[in-house]
């Protein structure tokens, strides 16, 4: 057997692994298949015959490739979640097949669509692959002990996402949080802001996330000062939020997610003409 046959066969081995770290941490079956590709060339370019544990070599090549696209999406403001079923681990197992099932839409939900990248690897390798942080930390550029608390920010995000169907709040309350927020915004309430915001509140806007109550509590109280245009109480595409309008016409817009009677996610569009697509109800 050729050289080059063989390293494809030792490759070959590992895509299905491969494929489902990048399923999961991209949320694209397509974008999986480039990054898994990448991993193939980069393994090609690459001297691995004192690699002991090939698998584990390829799932950070493939977490640094993933890591690299994910900071790429963010930069162009994309979110390319798929509604797709999930994809089967590379070596079938039925009771891991569960707990993923179980876990892996919420995944997709929470992390990929609300963390930083840096964050979405630190979970999807530690808590579904079995990645040692160690490794992590080396795909991420952190410490092991930074990496840990990455995971662990991730992880809450996820358990309060599986939790937020029976964690009901009502429009009213909804309304009333909306409010407290803005007011304490406007006045430069700090601790008024960290009343109404989940510790591990997200803040997504087309530039960015930006996680954390205190950030978060920060950047709402600085941005008020500045605020050019009335902000009001709106449905933003059926959501509770607010309406920033300027001369009639709505500047920006905020749609606000609640888990555990508090603020846990706020979704800033601060396009005109995307928040112009978007159905604005006026409370």
């Amino acid at each position: 057997m050729r050289d080059d046959e063989f390293l494809a066969e030792r490759f070959e081995a590992h895509r299905g692994q491969l494929r489902a770290v990048a399923r999961r941490m991209l949320g694209s079956a397509a974008e999986a298949e480039d990054a898994v590709q990448e991993a193939w060339v980069r393994m090609s370019r690459s001297d691995t015959t004192h690699v002991d544990n090939l698998g584990g070599w390829l799932t950070t090549v493939v977490g640094r490739v993933c890591l690299d696209m994910l900071r790429s999406r963010r930069s162009r403001a994309e979110q390319p979640l798929e509604p797709e079923a999930p994809v089967p681990a590379a070596v079938p197992d039925p009771e891991q097949d569960v707990l993923l099932a179980d876990s892996v839409g919420s995944a997709l939900l929470v992390v990929l669509d609300t963390l930083t990248p840096a964050e979405r690897l630190a979970f999807v390798l530690h808590d579904l692959f079995a990645v040692p942080y160690d490794g992590i930390a080396d795909v991420i550029g952190k410490s092991p002990a930074a990496t840990r608390q990455l995971a662990s920010r991730a992880r809450r995000r996820v358990r309060g996402a599986r939790s937020a169907d029976s964690d009901h709040v009502t429009p009213a309350r909804r309304r009333e949080l909306v409010d407290a927020f803005l007011a304490a915004a406007r006045e430069g309430d700090f601790e008024g802001l960290l009343d109404v915001l989940d510790p591990d509140v997200v803040v997504r806007t087309e530039a960015g996330v930006t996680t954390g109550a205190s950030a978060v509590a920060k950047g709402a109280a600085t941005y008020s000062r500045h605020m050019v245009g009335v902000p009001v109480p709106a449905l933003v595409d059926g959501a509770t939020g607010i309406a920033l309008l300027r001369d009639g016409r709505v500047e920006r817009t905020l749609a606000f997610t609640f888990v555990h009677d508090r603020i846990s996610v706020i979704d800033i569009t601060t396009d005109r003409e995307r928040a112009a697509r978007l159905k604005i109800t006026l409370l």
